[in-house]
């Protein structure tokens, strides 16, 4: 009775030992993803000192849809079900094309910093969205935060822009609804499909497009090559598109959304350090305060049940 005891001890032991490391690791992964992300913006900064916006966002979608077919092709892995393709046209929509494009273009006026506040707000647009798709109905206290977080960064970026809103914050409010869509629609597509299936097919079904714009962009845009333009365009192909999505969808396969989603809390004030750290910009006092003000009200919301 006591050996059997015993046995039974170690066995649970070692599962709970698994599952630990299973979870150090789903961690590890899922902060990777979020540092990869943080750096985006500082990336497509350097980008712009080499390319057009167009160029830029187009050749970055070619290089990432290129190794995401590397990927594969070597794992064998067979064509999505027909039904999947309208989901992953979405998918393609809002994070391959839309907000590549659009923060893109507002960075060309924005600073860094600036827009890593106002896309702060994206994981309480996605989960708005979220709620909406689904049908799912929140409590008051979700939705009151998701006010707040709007109106922070709302009056900061009326502060900032002196009173009205410029084109740069048009195009950063919209990259927040497309790219909200496009995460909505991959959470549908990751029960049926592996997530980095969900995006490797999506950047693989922009492929087409991308060579188009390539083409044109760097027939009608200037190219001055640099080395910041280029690990810029490189960065944001194979950094932020394929690899950051890639660990963070491995992360959060073992830790689970909820776990992950409080590390990506941290993304908006990591792209502030970065912003002045390889950009030299100077924050405004506003900066930081606005950045922590959303963090909290993005946290309340992931408290919420």
């Amino acid at each position: 009775m006591t050996a059997q005891n015993s046995a039974t001890r170690l066995d649970s032991i070692a599962v709970r030992s698994r599952a630990g490391s299973r979870g150090n690791s789903g961690t590890t992964l899922a902060a990777l993803g979020v540092v990869a992300f943080s750096l985006t913006f500082p990336a497509t900064a350097w980008g712009l000192e080499s390319f057009g916006p167009w160029s830029l966002v187009s050749l970055r979608s070619v290089l990432a849809a290129l190794i995401a077919g590397g990927f594969l092709l070597a794992g064998r892995v067979p064509l999505p079900g027909r039904e999947h393709w309208a989901g992953l046209a979405v998918v393609a929509g809002g994070v391959v094309v839309g907000f590549p494009l659009l923060t893109t273009l507002a960075l060309r006026t924005s600073t860094t910093s600036h827009a890593a506040v106002v896309v702060g707000l994206l994981p309480l647009t996605t989960a708005v969205v979220a709620a909406l798709r689904t049908g799912v109905r929140p409590p008051l206290r979700f939705w009151a935060a998701a006010v707040a977080g709007a109106v922070v960064v709302l009056g900061f970026t009326l502060a900032q822009s002196g009173g009205g809103v410029s084109a740069g914050d048009g195009f950063l409010f919209a990259a927040l609804l497309v790219c909200a869509a496009g995460y909505t629609e991959g959470g549908r597509l990751a029960r049926h499909l592996p997530g980095w299936q969900v995006i490797g097919w999506a950047l693989v079904l922009c492929l087409p497009l991308g060579a188009a714009g390539s083409a044109l962009g760097l027939a009608y845009e200037p190219v001055h090559l640099t080395g910041h333009g280029l690990a810029g365009l490189v960065w944001a192909a194979a950094g932020s598109t394929f690899l950051g999505l890639y660990v963070w969808y491995r992360g959060m396969a073992e830790i689970g959304p909820a776990r992950a989603s409080q590390l990506q809390l941290a993304q908006p004030l990591l792209t502030l350090v970065w912003s002045v750290a390889l950009l030299g910009e100077r924050l405004s006092p506003a900066a930081p305060l606005a950045a922590c003000a959303v963090l909290v009200c993005i946290a309340v919301t992931q408290r919420v049940k």
